[in-house]
């Protein structure tokens, strides 16, 4: 089928987020107020660390502002890969803190348990499903450095399943793919829209004062109080927790060490049981391969396909504009891989298109810190693998404003900052550049050109 026939009809907004399901909006905050703890944020970061506040002590009195609607951005956007590994992939885990990793994959794994659990405990309907994640290469080249992915693993008593070109095509039927393996325990699928809004309405349960449409301008520091000023009213806080990702920071030193990348994705119409009987995936598993440009898809509940990724755009001068959410040219290169991987889908027609800013950093993983004396906490730069790594992140920050050290806080990956960016308009050329290297290294067999293997030494980098 025509990709641009197969696009012609899709709505141009998030799957996620258009559902019958999103809650009505809660109200702005129209007075000063008080608070123990106020939250900035109302995507995962900012919900888990209010739900969780409230669970370590039920008398804290708690506010979370939220300047959109709760969930609108990042944490409504994304694949709904949760993810077990708390330094996007193992991988860049045993490249930064090889002495940490055995640690590090024990609490990312513990972390997407708890997930679970408190999906069960609060009776989130978010169609959570632990299947796993499979990891499939398109071309001979990528199979060596998965050997090493595998091997790596093994010593580390992860359960990775090496699959065969054979055995890779019957878990998902592709003629593209040449290998693989299945990473059986490390991922959930879920509907992260409904996630969030599950979490929202379990705040609000436990007491969590919630404020949406609710912008916070700027945190003014007291001494006796966190002050947070927003359009109609000012929260007095004693501690603040912050997460507000990628967008303006509200606290000056971030915006060294964050860009914005936007990341593009398209869902199908559900696919009929012939259709899916055409493409197996009995097991459900979410689906990444292996190139630098890589794709992610999964299925959801209802047997669509969300397929999403290769394009990591950055915008020079790292301008952040709702128009970006919607990108044609991308649009179009996204239906034309569908239709190459599925082939047998010829004729499925995709009902949405969208796109969302994720918080980049040169580390990949997210990065921790405080400020104001240890009265506010941050926790960012999850660079698009943050559905699973946003709760232990929360809890980092509760950790920082307890003032207690934890096994978490005394992390060498929690203590240390990533590489700050140059600045502009130095940080867009080296981006650009950067980006053109790594489309160029995909179609020469993975070799890495002389910028890339700078960038490798110096501990940069750039990845969606």
């Amino acid at each position: 089928m025509d990709p641009l026939k197969a696009l012609a009809d899709a709505e141009r907004k998030p799957y996620w987020l258009d559902s019958p399901a999103k809650p009505e909006p809660l109200p702005r905050l129209l007075k000063d107020t008080t608070a123990d703890l106020a939250v900035v944020g109302g995507g995962f970061s900012g919900l888990w660390a209010a739900l969780m506040a409230k669970e370590r002590d039920p008398s804290l009195n708690v506010v979370l502002l939220e300047g959109r609607g709760i969930g609108w951005a990042a944490s409504g956007r994304n694949g709904g890969f949760a993810v077990a590994s708390l330094t996007h992939g193992l991988a860049n885990g045993l490249e930064r803190w090889p002495e940490e990793i055995t640690t590090l994959e024990r609490l990312g794994r513990a972390n997407l348990d708890e997930i679970g659990e408190a999906v069960g405990r609060y009776g989130i309907d978010c169609a959570y499903e632990r299947t796993g994640e499979l990891h499939v290469a398109t071309e001979p080249w990528q199979l060596d450095e998965m050997r090493e992915s595998v091997q790596a693993a093994r010593e580390l008593g992860l359960g990775y399943d090496v699959l065969d070109r054979d055995e890779v095509r019957a878990e998902v039927n592709s003629p593209t793919y040449v290998g693989g393996y299945w990473e059986r325990d490390g991922c959930a699928m879920i509907d992260p829209a409904r996630l969030a809004w599950g979490l929202r309405r379990a705040c609000l349960e436990l007491g969590v004062r919630v404020y949406e449409n609710t912008p916070v301008r700027h945190i003014r520091d007291s001494r006796a109080t966190m002050d947070l000023v927003t359009p109609r009213g000012t929260v007095r806080a004693a501690k603040v927790a912050l997460g507000t990702g990628v967008f303006q920071p509200l606290l000056r030193r971030l915006k060294h060490f964050l860009v914005p990348v936007y990341d593009y994705a398209l869902m199908t119409e559900p696919l009929s049981e012939e259709q899916l009987a055409s493409v197996g995936w009995r097991n459900r598993q979410g689906v990444g391969d292996s190139a630098n440009q890589f794709h992610y898809y999964r299925l959801t509940a209802d047997n669509r396909i969300l397929w999403g990724g290769y394009d990591a755009v950055y915008y020079n001068g790292g301008r952040i504009k709702p128009e970006y959410e919607q990108r044609d040219e991308t649009f179009a290169k996204l239906a034309e891989h569908f239709f190459t991987t599925f082939p047998q889908l010829d004729g499925v027609r995709f009902t949405h298109r969208w796109g969302g800013v994720i918080d980049t950093c040169s580390r990949f993983s997210a990065f921790y810190g405080h400020a104001h004396g240890g009265r506010l906490a941050y926790a960012v730069g999850y660079t698009g693998l943050g559905v699973a790594a946003t709760r232990f992140g929360a809890n980092v920050m509760l950790d920082l404003l307890a003032g207690e050290p934890t096994e978490r806080t005394e992390l060498r990956m929690v203590r240390e900052k990533p590489i700050p960016f140059p600045p502009e308009p130095v940080r867009s050329a080296g981006i650009q550049m950067t980006r053109w290297s790594l489309a160029r290294a995909d179609l020469h067999e993975g070799r890495r050109n002389l910028w890339l293997r700078t960038l490798d030494r110096m501990g940069l980098g750039f990845d969606s």
